[in-house]
């Protein structure tokens, strides 16, 4: 089965659908790739890469001629009358605003996958064109802005004087809102994000943003994690808390997209006014007719003394790792379609079923509703009555306090003062590691064990110590020495087992 890589037909396009990595990853699932003459040139992958790894170099009318087409962008009209009849393409397609393209492509009999309506679900991440893109598009986004903006992003103090830092408000705190955030805090900016999703939340003060918030409680997002229109009264409190922020912000980063329809309008003309004049707004959704009144697509204008970008093609100013990225995308999607041998359509694959959009002609889009399975019906619990409490209970708990508080009384008056110290510490600790355990957040469990496994370390060079000084091993000490080297080797084991699972299970993902 046969591959082309076409160059692509988009005016400024850098990006090529696969690298010489993906290409020989290709070879070896059992195709024959072909890239067209200078296709990955503008991305730092000139024709020569590719043949270094069994990749054939033909013309850009033999890339389209190709049974299985791999295209960043959504092709033309005329692109696609060079395809084979029955042939397939993978690219991004804008599906619900390219009606004229589908018509093309069941015309030809065509199958074709589009990457930007793969869902957002768990087992399709490693697939998940969008998000690759967009982590991309929100770091770029920041540099742009750092070129435009008159100031520091951190606060500077020299012989000169000082200068605070710069106040960047993120719009949207999905993949492309949550890079911009990273990189802008990097800088030493101080950030704030806003989303409509409260989940979002988290994120945004995991990465040390500043989440704003209106007084509607109202969720903006939908079963497929994209964001959904609001009501009227949550825009209205959300458009109020913008124009409280924008005359003291210094970039403003939009994000905001609503997947099948126009970007929403967040970043109004009277907030653009309200800017201090060099501010920057930068638009991530001009594309699809902009989140900020005033931007121009693909272009940078000025309007009331703000710097208003409006660049189509923020992914494509750092071609080579965009590429990198596209490509490994879709090598796994093609992975999941089974590669040259197995190669077949999975209607059951709920991952390959949502990109699904033309099959052998037949229009595919929108993909139909899952339906899951009802959660399954629990039994109320039985109520059981508590047993009244007995008369003597407190009595007991009484009896139960005042032999622990003997215990100890007696450990203090007549134990040898080094045991008594060795003992204080080891209450404590137990303590202390209790209330840490119990009250630590799952997501850091991770780096928890591995602060675990160093404890367990510096008992076990403790223990080693103690084993070795000489004693007879039926001394109390050796023997206690022993039993910690004991369950701190345990500790450690199992800590770099949970590891090496957890490590294997995201090269998995990859």
């Amino acid at each position: 089965m046969i591959i082309g890589i076409p160059r692509e037909g988009r005016v400024g396009e850098r990006r090529v659908a696969a690298t010489p990595e993906s290409a020989k990853a290709l070879i070896e699932m059992g195709f024959t790739v072909c890239v067209a003459e200078n296709a990955g040139l503008l991305a730092s992958f000139p024709d020569s890469s590719f043949e270094q790894v069994g990749a054939s170099i033909v013309s850009q009318e033999a890339a389209w001629a190709s049974v299985v087409v791999l295209q960043v962008n959504p092709p033309s009209v005329e692109e696609i009358g060079g395809m084979r009849q029955g042939g397939t393409l993978i690219s991004l397609l804008r599906p619900a605003q390219n009606q004229a393209l589908l018509d093309t492509l069941m015309g030809k009999k065509a199958t074709a996958l589009a990457l930007d309506q793969i869902p957002r679900i768990t087992r399709a991440q490693k697939m998940d064109v969008l998000s690759s893109m967009g982590n991309i598009a929100g770091y770029r986004a920041v540099v742009e802005a750092s070129q435009h903006y008159g100031g520091f992003f951190g606060g500077q103090m020299t012989a000169a004087g000082k200068s605070a830092p710069a106040k960047v408000l993120v719009i949207g705190a999905g993949v492309a809102g949550l890079s911009a955030l990273g990189a802008a805090r990097g800088l030493g900016a101080t950030v704030y994000a806003f989303d409509v999703r409260v989940s979002a939340k988290e994120q945004v003060e995991s990465l040390g943003g500043r989440f704003l918030t209106v007084e509607i409680e109202e969720s903006g997002e939908t079963a497929g994690g994209y964001a959904k229109t609001m009501s009227k009264e949550f825009i209205d409190a959300e458009m109020a808390l913008f124009r409280e922020h924008a005359p003291t912000t210094d970039v403003v980063i939009t994000t905001a997209l609503i997947p099948g329809r126009a970007a929403p309008k967040l970043w109004l003309a009277d907030m653009v006014a309200a800017m201090k004049p060099g501010s920057v707004v930068v638009d991530l959704a001009a594309e699809q007719g902009g989140n900020c009144e005033g931007t121009v697509a693909g272009e940078v204008v000025q309007v009331d003394g703000v710097n208003i970008i409006g660049y189509t093609d923020l992914v494509s100013r750092l071609p080579t790792v965009a590429s990198r990225f596209f490509a490994k995308n879709v090598q796994n999607l093609i992975v999941e379609l089974g590669g040259a041998e197995g190669w077949h359509i999975d209607h059951e694959d709920e991952a390959v079923r949502g990109a699904l959009a033309v099959e052998a002609g037949e229009l595919r889009f929108p993909p139909p509703k899952i339906e899951r399975p009802p959660p399954p019906v629990v039994a109320p619990p039985t109520q059981v009555t508590a047993p009244e409490p007995k008369a003597e209970s407190g009595v007991g708990r009484l009896l139960a306090s005042a032999a622990f508080v003997g215990v100890f009384g007696a450990i203090g008056l007549f134990a040898p003062i080094e045991f008594v110290q060795h003992f204080s510490v080891f209450v404590l600790s137990c303590f202390v590691g209790w209330q840490l355990i119990w009250n630590v957040n799952h997501a850091l469990h991770t780096p928890l064990m591995s602060v675990t496994n160093a404890i367990s370390g510096i008992i076990l060079v403790g223990g080693l110590l103690q084993t070795g000084r000489g004693e007879s091993f039926t001394a109390l000490p050796v023997i206690l020495a022993a039993v910690a080297l004991l369950l701190a080797s345990i500790n450690v084991v199992g800590g770099f087992l949970v590891t090496h699972r957890m490590l294997a299970m995201f090269r998995r993902g990859n």
